[in-house]
């Protein structure tokens, strides 16, 4: 029998939030708190609490908090920052706006994330900051990436815009560099309802810094200190956010529930999952496997009704955008072949678990077969 398995479904997730968010709207609207405003203060309390975090500064999107991060480092034209390949463009973007240059080092294929050994050999008298990324709420290698950044003297920012909640050896993403930067695009495992992101700090310069240049570059109303940017939250996504923060342990672990089960099912040759370390917790953002003749795996997935996302299906260093830097297709072999071979299967909180075993079995029968 065949069953319809959604990609992704917030529209059931609003029915069940439906009469909490109108409310915390409704909370905004009467106190005409449009831009940030006492929700927004008031999640980024909530928020830092939740990434066990000093502080955390609200923004307008996760590319926001990465531009706020390098710029509080220090970062300008004729830098280089190290990062990863694999990953959305966001990250390379936030880096050009600098005026720096990504410098990129392959991953580590077992975990899909930046491989420390690659970054060591990526080092110039340039480098200011190493950048990895939290791909899919897998955690990056953070001991050794701290160790390289403090025996060559340079800054770690962590891209956690896929990890809200992940853990690194029992201590929270977006605490361990000098700032973090989270996305709440609607689709992440915190969405707003519309843009929005943050800037999570241990550091008091580092948060003055992105408070101000957030809002003009002013810390006092009509005195501008630096020209700054319009990188401010608005208030309804503040309002929003508040709300779901409270449901997001419980999604997590529905999410981490859904993964184990695909795990299972899925215990196949012809299909490559990541490897998950026990002394992490993967937050699961996205359940991504590994197959050969992927296009004609993913046709054959949706006639059974199962959709499925490509994440990313050309790597930073291949678009065109990038070709200034001159890489050609073998660069980065191991970041290459996964974005040849990677899709995402369904997984979202309101799921059944039949359909979680459903798109598992007919991804296990349709690999089989070819």
């Amino acid at each position: 029998m065949s069953m319809n398995v959604p990609y992704f479904d917030l529209k059931t997730q609003y029915a069940e939030l439906r009469e909490e968010i109108r409310a915390a709207l409704d909370r905004v609207c009467r106190n005409a708190a449009f831009i940030l405003g006492e929700e927004v203060v008031q999640f980024e309390k909530e928020f830092a609490a939740y990434c066990e975090t000093k502080y955390c500064v609200a923004l307008n999107s996760g590319t926001s908090a990465l531009h706020l991060g390098l710029l509080a480092a220090g970062v300008q034209a004729g830098d280089e920052v190290i990062t990863t390949p694999n990953t959305f463009i966001a990250t390379a973007e936030a880096i050009s706006y600098t005026g720096a240059k990504p410098v990129f080092a392959d991953i580590d294929p077992a975990i899909a994330n930046i491989d420390p050994a690659q970054i060591e050999k990526m080092i110039t008298p340039r480098t200011k900051v190493i950048l990895p990324v939290h791909l899919y709420g897998r955690p990056a290698d953070l001991d050794a990436i701290m160790d390289i950044a403090k025996r060559h003297n340079l800054t770690v920012i962590e891209d956690a815009c896929q990890a809200h909640g992940a853990r690194y050896h029992g201590k929270r993403v977006g605490g361990s560099g000098q700032s973090a930067a989270f996305s709440f695009y609607p689709g992440k495992n915190l969405g707003a309802y519309g843009e929005g992101g943050a800037l999570t700090t241990n550091d008091e310069r580092v948060a003055q810094f992105a408070r101000a240049m957030r809002d003009h570059g002013q810390a006092k109303r009509y005195f501008h200190d630096r020209v700054g940017y319009n990188y401010r939250m608005d208030g309804f996504q503040g309002a929003v956010l508040r709300v779901k923060l409270k449901h997001l342990n419980e999604w997590t672990a529905k999410r981490q529930e859904y993964s184990q089960l695909y795990r299972k099912l899925l215990a196949n040759d012809r299909v490559e999952l990541p490897v998950d370390d026990p002394r992490n917790e993967c937050v699961y953002h996205l359940f991504v496997v590994y197959v050969d003749n992927r296009d004609t795996v993913r046709t054959a997935l949706d006639a059974r009704g199962v959709q499925s996302a490509i994440h990313y299906p050309v790597p930073v260093h291949l678009q065109k955008a990038y070709a200034a830097l001159g890489h050609q297709r073998g660069a980065f072999p191991h970041t290459e072949r996964a974005c040849d071979r990677v899709f995402s299967m369904p997984l979202f909180p309101e799921m059944k678990m039949e359909q979680v075993e459903y798109a598992a079995k007919a991804l296990a029968e349709i690999v089989v077969e070819r």
